[in-house]
């Protein structure tokens, strides 16, 4: 089932990076980030509530707390740094460098996260970053 939501991401994600690049012509890349932002922020928390998930907020842990703010600090940068990237380049060649984000994900759950790196997590990692260079320069 994994498998099944992670495909559909990509599939969201192509379509954000269409859509991002069209609509951001002729507005600042800040402004149309968090325009993005609420909109995201609001369909968050429609699925919160629609799923009854709100229940939980009280449960989490100060650890939670913390890597979950975090990480909205880092998406927030991402985004940031994305919508510039749209803005400025074309979105054929922004998005493999974005995704060049599989590669430094794995190597940081190698790191932090204890996680295996294999010789064929190293071999993806080669081919999506030849990949990446081929298609950008």
């Amino acid at each position: 089932m994994w498998f099944v939501f992670a495909l559909l991401s990509a599939v969201f994600a192509a379509l954000t990076s269409i859509l991002a690049k069209v609509g951001i012509d002729g507005v600042n890349s800040n402004l149309a980030t968090a325009i993005r932002t609420v909109v995201v922020v609001a369909m968050a928390w429609g699925m919160v509530f629609l799923t009854g998930g709100q229940s939980g907020i009280g449960e989490i842990s100060r650890k939670s707390w913390l890597f979950l703010i975090l990480s909205g600090l880092a998406t927030g940068a991402s985004w940031l740094c994305y919508y510039r990237a749209l803005q400025v380049g074309e979105a054929s060649k922004v998005v493999p460098v974005d995704k060049l984000s599989v590669v430094i994900t794995l190597v940081l759950a190698f790191i932090f996260l204890h996680e295996k790196f294999t010789a064929k997590s190293l071999i993806g990692c080669i081919l999506i970053t030849i990949g990446t260079l081929v298609m950008v320069l």
